[in-house]
This record gives C-alpha cells, structure tokens and sequence, in this order.
C-alpha cells in the first residue's frame, strides 16, 4: 500500500474514490461544500432528503463521474463539533472497511478538517492508515482457493496545511508499519496450531531477521534450557512431542551501551489444559493462546520498518501443553531457573510456568523495563470482557504511563490492583509457591505468580485473554491487539 500526504486543493486530487465526512449540524466542512459545489449542490440534496447518513461512521457510497473521484463516499461525523480519539477509531475502521470496492486503486481522505479532541493531524493521519491496512488483510493461508488481492493500492491524505505535511507523512508511516505489524501477529495467530508450532515460529524469527543488520536472533532448544535450570517452562512442554524453543530477537537500533527494553511472549502454540484438561468446546480456539508471542513478533515487525534509535529485547517462551504419559501433573513440583520451587495445582495455569523463567531470563540483558504479554486468564474476561486488556506492573508510574498510552492509540488497558494480601493465596505447604491461588481473583494471583519473578527491574504484565482474538461467528480470528500499545511505549523511549 502507498500512502501519500498532499496539501494541494481537493480539486486537484486524482483518485477513484474521495472521502467525505458530513454531520449532522448545518454547518459542513469546506472539502464537503468544495465538492458539494463541483456537483451542483447534489451533496446538499441528498443530505436535506436524509439520504445521507450522518450516524457517526455510517456510510454511502455515491458514483459521481462527472468530477476526478468516480466515487464520493460520505461517512457520517454525529452529532459531536469535536469526535473523540475512540470515535475516530470507530470512524476510519467502518471507511477502510469500504474502500476495498472492485473499482477503487487510489482513494483520497478529505478529513484534514475534522477535529479530534487531544490529538493532531498526525495523530488522525497514523489511525487512517492503520485502519486501511487492517482492513486489507484476508486469511487465505489454509484455504484450496486462494482470495483475489484487494485492489486499493494508494491512498492520499489531503489536507490544506502545509506546514504540517512532514508530521502528517510520519504519522502515515507510523500507521502503517503499526498495522502491517498488526497483521502479522493476526496472520500468527489465526494460523492453525499443526502450522503454528513452536519451531514454526523460531523459523519465523529467522526470517524476520533476514537482511535486518539491526535484528539477531538465538534459539535456546530444551537442552539449553535443561543446563539454564529452566524447570517450569520444561514442565509444560513435557507432555508434547514437540520441543520447547526459548526465542530471542535483540533489537540493537541504539549504542550498544544503551540498556534495553524487554517484551516477553507467552507462545503457547495449542493449550490442551494438559493433565487439567480443558472441556472440549471451543477448545480450537487454544490455538490463540500465542497471541502473547504473536504480539511480540509483530511489535518487532514494526521496529523494523521504522527503525527508531533505541534497544529492544524481544523473548517468546514458545511450547504446546498436552496430556501424555510424560506430561506434568497436579501436585507436581518442579525448580523454575529463579531457583524457587513451584507446586503445580492446575496444569492448565500453564502460561505463567513459561512466563516466569522467560522473565528470569531476561535479567541477564540489566533491562531498561519489562513487559510481558499473555493470554493468561479467563478471569481477566471476566472483569474487562473484550474491549480492555488487564494492566498490573511492579511500578506505578510505568502502569500509569502504559494506561494513558493505551488510551491514546485507541488499544486499552485498564490497571489492576497486585496488594500484598492477594499474594498468600498463592501460599503452598511443599513449594516456595503454588501456581494458582484459588476461585476469588484468578487475573490478579496469575499477575502476582509472575511478580515473584521480576524483583530485579520494573516490569508491567498485560493480560491479553480478552482482546487478543474475537471468538464464533464470520469475527472469528485474531485481532492483532496489543501492538499499537507496545509500539507506542517503545517509541516514547527514543
């Protein structure tokens, strides 16, 4: 996809389709009354008909050949002088979602004058082109016939300020390294879990890393981890034929003597439940439990197309949990690499046992900060459902910068209490630890679980359960979710 940005008159602008917003107060913007005036006030017509919705986000698609667009398509503005950044959001999705016409290859974005409340033209102009290439992306990979490619291949975002050219173009840029990182985690996770193993996705890395001068990457296999003392990540891969990987992908766009910033993937290729089997509905959807690490690959995706000058560590601790006669079982206790000893209550509690020795790891590179992204607990549904993810850090300023950036980029977290007193219920009578705490608080004691790991830098945990993927229906795969917010916070450290 080319994005262009242009500060010429709207009259000048050849494309197929142009972009118009219209509301429902009298008083319309200039590109409408510009084009409104080219048509012989056709647009005023329509919109005095009530032909033309103004529901925030709905849209009509009207030919037109007798100006340079062939097409106008009218996207409702509501009621609102000024929309908000989640109504913008709303916006630009339900636009891009219609631009994909058979007869549109260059549209063009006459928004420049509609106003978003905290946020500037640059802002505007990274969430057009992050809902354009979201909306371009087709799964095809495991169908006989493959989908026809969308024919949009330019957009032009038209504004009449010059002076805010340069930032309008990098907001583009920024929109579309971040969406087409976006897709590549939803390509991951969408991707079926016989495909998507965990030497699958050290292949990947590989591949990321060809040609990249900035990016390497290590694969620790099982042996590695076995001589690291990596006990409790071992434990969950024990049942599986296929190994364990511990992927590392370093990011160096900065000095060397620069420390990094760390993000940790939970890459659990299929989750059975292990011994603690899972029911069997909706079980297919276990392949999403690597969204955590399909996150971290597109976040690193995105690095790579925007090169920003700083360090990034990028860790997946990638593994299947199965049920055979080598699997881990209930009452088991095994030695994460911390050296403290975990008793296993629930095999299906398995993300923070990969979790928690993939943070021990990551104390060797003296980080900068750490995150860690999971599907970690159903409970975190429970209190958030799909439209925030779960926010715990050691750190009150970092989960106060993390929550604010989340708002921002229109991916939000919400910041969950860890107090001391949620820390017994993970109390056992034969280890240092349990690795659940009880019915009361799942979300919280899996963030706690893992908080035991991390004393020695400041970390934050997003617990993605929620957001990482739609289930059922035509909806169904991953959302690519939360690459906006990791992109966000690692940029903010340049």
């Amino acid at each position: 996809m080319n994005f262009q940005a242009k500060a010429v008159d709207l009259s000048q602008v050849k494309a197929d389709c142009i972009v118009l917003g219209v509301s429902e107060a009298k008083q319309q913007s200039a590109a409408f009354n510009q084009i409104d005036q080219q048509l012989e006030g056709l647009l005023s017509q329509l919109s005095s008909a009530g032909d033309l919705k103004t529901g925030l986000g709905q849209t009509v698609l009207l030919p037109t050949p007798s100006i340079s667009g062939k097409r106008i398509l009218v996207v409702g503005l509501g009621k609102a002088n000024e929309l908000t950044r989640d109504q913008f959001q709303k916006l630009s999705t339900a636009v891009a979602g219609k631009l994909y016409h058979k007869n549109i290859k260059t549209a063009a974005f006459a928004l420049g004058d509609v106003t978003v409340t905290g946020a500037d033209s640059a802002w505007q102009a990274s969430l057009v082109a992050r809902a354009v290439v979201l909306a371009d992306y087709q799964y095809d990979a495991t169908l006989s016939t493959k989908k026809p490619a969308h024919n949009l291949r330019s957009v032009i975002y038209v504004t009449d300020d010059k002076a805010a050219l340069p930032a309008i173009k990098k907001g583009l840029a920024q929109g579309q390294a971040v969406g087409n990182g976006m897709n590549f985690t939803r390509q991951l996770g969408n991707l079926p879990a016989n495909i998507c193993t965990p030497s699958y996705l050290s292949g990947q890395a590989r591949t990321l890393a060809r040609g990249q001068t900035k990016l390497s990457v290590k694969i620790l296999k099982e042996k590695d981890m076995r001589e690291l003392g990596m006990g409790s990540l071992l434990s969950v891969s024990a049942g599986s034929v296929e190994e364990a990987n511990l992927i590392v992908m370093e990011y160096k766009g900065a000095a060397k003597s620069t420390k990094p910033h760390v993000i940790v993937g939970k890459g659990i290729t299929f989750d059975t439940g292990g011994i603690s089997l899972k029911p069997g509905a909706n079980m297919d959807e276990m392949k999403f439990d690597m969204c955590g690490a399909a996150s971290v690959f597109g976040t690193v995706k995105t690095l790579l197309e925007l090169q920003p000058k700083i360090n990034v560590v990028a860790i997946v601790a990638a593994s299947e949990n199965m049920p055979n006669g080598n699997a881990t079982k209930p009452g088991d206790v095994v030695t994460s690499m911390s050296g403290q000893t975990i008793e296993i209550l629930n095999t299906d509690a398995e993300g923070r046992l990969v979790l928690c020795d993939a943070l021990t790891y990551a104390e060797r590179y003296k980080p900068q900060s750490v995150i860690d992204i999971a599907t970690l607990t159903g409970a975190c549904i429970v209190a958030l459902g799909k439209v925030r993810c779960g926010l715990f850090s050691n750190d009150d300023a970092m989960a106060a910068e993390l929550e604010n950036l989340s708002q921002e980029v229109c991916d939000k977290a919400w910041h969950l209490p860890m107090d001391d007193e949620y820390q017994k219920l993970l109390d056992s009578n034969f280890a240092d630890i349990a690795n659940i705490g009880g019915p009361g608080g799942g979300s919280i004691t899996a963030a706690c679980f893992l908080s035991r790991f991390t004393k020695k830098f400041t970390w934050a945990h997003l617990d993605i359960a929620g957001v990482s993927h739609h289930s059922g229906g035509t909806a169904k795969g991953a959302t690519g979710r939360p690459v906006p917010l990791l992109t966000e916070y690692l940029l903010s450290k340049v």
